[in-house]
Formats: C-alpha cells, structure tokens, sequence
C-alpha cells in the first residue's frame, strides 16, 4: 500500500528470507524461520544501494543505518494485534510473544537504539482511517525528501 502509493520497490524482507535461504532452519514451535541476519543484509546490500526502497519487516536494528532516510514503527492496541494474528492462524505462544513484544515496545525501542530519532516516525495502525492517515503521511515525506533531494 504505501509503496504504491509513494512510488517505491517494496521488499517484503519475511518473503526474501524463504525464497533465498536466508535462515539457519526453521522453529516448528513458534511456526518461524531462525534469522541468519548477515545472509540477510549481504543479499539486500546491491538492491539497497540505490534507493527508492520500501522494506517491510517485523523489526530493524540489524539494518545499516545508511540504508534508511525513514524509519517507520507501526504501533497497534494488543487486541488489534491478538485479533490480527488471530485471524492469520498464528499458533497461540506466537501471539503471546508478539503481544509481549508490542506491551514492552520492543520494535519502537530497537529502532531508537539504531537511527537517528529524526528519522523514526512512530504511527499507531488501529482503524482503516488511520492506516490511510499513515500511508498519507508517509507519502508527503517521501515527496518532500525527493523534492530536496534533486
């Protein structure tokens, strides 16, 4: 949605993982493949090199820094989570990690540990009416880093 609309390459980073063997084997208990996190960025680093990128992923402190002009964190209420996951056939101990993690903020502090704040926007993703806001926000940067960019 948001790489459309502001015109990027989205890279669906969970995908990439599978498709390319990006992983060190798989957790039946949590459903999940274990991160191999330099497989990761070694295969990301030539399509990051230049820009124009939208990367959609569950967390960010293993990213280089430079890759990033924005950092967005999408914050929602732990029922919306619960119902979320719920509703994609999460195994129950998924959720519950997943809802711990957004309880203690564990993204939103992962990313202030790894960028610049001035470059991090934290947007809470409830409603529909508030994912569009956040996708009109994110546009109007993208658009203003471009124009004083050129």
């Amino acid at each position: 949605m948001v790489a459309d609309a502001a015109g990027l390459e989205l890279v669906t980073v969970g995908d990439l993982i599978k498709q390319r063997n990006l992983h060190d084997g798989y957790d039946e208990e949590f459903d999940t493949y274990w991160l191999n996190e330099d497989k990761v960025v070694d295969e990301m680093e030539d399509m990051m090199a230049g820009g124009g990128m939208c990367i959609d992923f569950h967390t960010c402190g293993f990213f280089p820094e430079r890759w990033f002009d924005l950092v967005v964190v999408l914050r929602a209420d732990t029922q919306q989570v619960y119902d979320r996951l719920k509703s994609r056939g999460y195994k129950q101990n998924k959720i519950e990690e997943n809802l711990e993690c957004e309880i203690m903020q564990v993204v939103a502090d992962d990313a202030r540990e790894s960028y610049k704040p001035e470059i991090i926007m934290e947007l809470t993703s409830n409603t529909v009416e508030e994912m569009e806001s956040n996708v009109e926000k994110i546009v109007a940067f993208v658009n203003e880093f471009r124009s004083s960019h050129q």
